[in-house]
């Protein structure tokens, strides 16, 4: 196999590599199956007759369970531990984007439930993902390493846009938009079992060296977060280590940034295809190739941002600074999304959009700056209510923008909305973070 040849080449040298690999894989799987119905929306929406603000409604599912899982997901990674946790999570959220598939043969007036059901079971499925991701950079990286490799798993977002909104745009114009979910609840099957096979603890690895648990140990890399004592208890989360995150201003400033920032997120995610449809007139099979290009440059930016930011704390720059200057540098950039309002030109449009999504890519760096400040009791938690306040920017904006589309017959408002988000998240992180450094909970 591919991997194992791979990982026999350097075999205990650079094992976190690997798993950065796998996870940047099951996450670009991961973002592909939350994109799915953005994608085959204009063609599921003709077929069970859905308005605009029911697709809101649709697509804002995914959020609610999300949100709603965000806590229990983190304390269950805390307590079962990264590889069991993601292995379960990876495998129900491929059935439910499969099931998506056979919506088409419940009866008409139940399909709309029917459909809002299915990517709310998604979103409940996929919680624990990106918490457990955080943990398992954590736990395999030297802080020095960190935003890199933070920056890498989350970038497969980007990736995942680029490669797949080809290919499920043609899915939907070649065999039907049933096949778009059908092919990708298959692949996340097949991941599954490599995941089981591949992922381990550091101080547990078959592949590890003495010698890169050393480097990364030394590096503060928390290898054994999920090594539990014997006879120790387990207990469920305190609330006032969690009413502690919630009062800590830096912490605060990073939850509400990471709102704003994803508010950008699931724009593209969720409306950005329907809008070249709708408000540009492009077909679907040249939307597919068309959503690819801002995706392939938040994918660069992404990357370019982590790299960055490692790159000034290698040169001796603070965190603080290291993490904030790219933060500031791509929300601004992020906001030129609103001067597509102001060109009717398709290129210049696509253009903007491309320039504003690898701004948002390069700024996109809260998973890293949770790395660096969360609680080494309670990353898992601490990281599942930094994303239960970044993802309730998966509810509010496929609703808003659907409510604005449907009063005002016009994207603008919603790319205005899109815009300030960016800039607000710029506002938290110059004036509400602070200092970036690990918080310490008061026991």
């Amino acid at each position: 196999m591919i991997l194992d040849t791979a990982v026999e080449s350097k075999k205990g040298k650079n094992t976190r590599y690997l798993i950065l690999l796998i996870i940047f894989i099951v996450t670009t799987i991961n973002y592909a199956d939350r994109a799915t119905l953005s994608i085959a929306g204009t063609e599921v929406a003709k077929e069970l007759q859905l308005s605009a603000i029911s697709m809101g409604y649709i697509f804002s599912a995914f959020g609610w369970a999300y949100l709603l899982m965000q806590i229990p997901g983190g304390w269950l990674l805390d307590r079962y531990g990264s590889k069991k946790v993601y292995t379960y999570s990876l495998f129900f959220w491929s059935l439910f984007t499969f099931m998506q598939g056979f919506v088409d043969m419940v009866p008409l007036a139940y399909a709309g439930i029917s459909m809002f059901i299915m990517r709310f079971m998604l979103g409940f499925s996929e919680a624990p993902s990106f918490p457990a991701n955080a943990r398992i950079v954590a736990a395999w990286f030297p802080t020095k390493e960190r935003g890199t490799a933070s920056a890498i798993f989350n970038s497969a977002q980007y990736f995942s846009l680029a490669l797949f909104s080809p290919l499920l745009g043609w899915l939907t114009f070649a065999w039907g938009w049933e096949h778009v979910f059908t092919v990708m609840g298959g692949i996340g099957f097949v991941l599954t079992f490599l995941w089981v096979k591949f992922i381990h603890n550091p101080t547990d690895h078959p592949r590890m060296s003495q010698e890169e648990l050393d480097y990364i140990t030394k590096g503060g890399a928390v290898v054994d977060m999920d090594h539990k004592k014997p006879g120790a208890v387990v207990e469920g989360p305190k609330l006032h280590y969690i009413k502690q995150l919630l009062t800590n201003r830096m912490m605060l400033g990073v939850f509400f940034g990471q709102y704003f920032i994803n508010t950008i997120t699931w724009f593209f995610l969720t409306w950005f295809p329907i809008y070249l449809v709708q408000d540009k007139g492009m077909s679907i099979l040249k939307v597919g190739m068309v959503a690819s290009i801002p995706a392939l440059c938040g994918f660069a930016g992404g990357v370019l941002g982590g790299v960055f930011s490692d790159s000034l704390i290698k040169r001796g720059y603070s965190l603080t600074v290291a993490r904030k200057i790219p933060i500031v540098l791509g929300m601004l950039l992020a906001s030129t999304i609103i001067l597509c309002n102001y060109t009717e030109s398709t290129a210049l449009v696509v253009t903007l959009m491309a320039f504003a999504f690898f701004g948002k890519g390069f700024g996109a760096l809260g998973w890293p700056v949770i790395a660096d400040t969360a609680p080494k009791e309670m990353v898992g938690l601490c990281g599942a209510v930094f994303n239960v306040f970044g993802n309730v920017a998966s509810i509010v904006t496929p609703l808003v923008i659907g409510y604005l589309v449907s009063e005002l017959h016009s994207f603008n408002a919603a790319l205005i909305f899109v815009g300030c988000s960016a800039l607000m998240a710029m506002v938290c992180y110059l004036f509400v973070v602070g200092d970036i450094k690990r918080m310490e909970l008061q026991k």
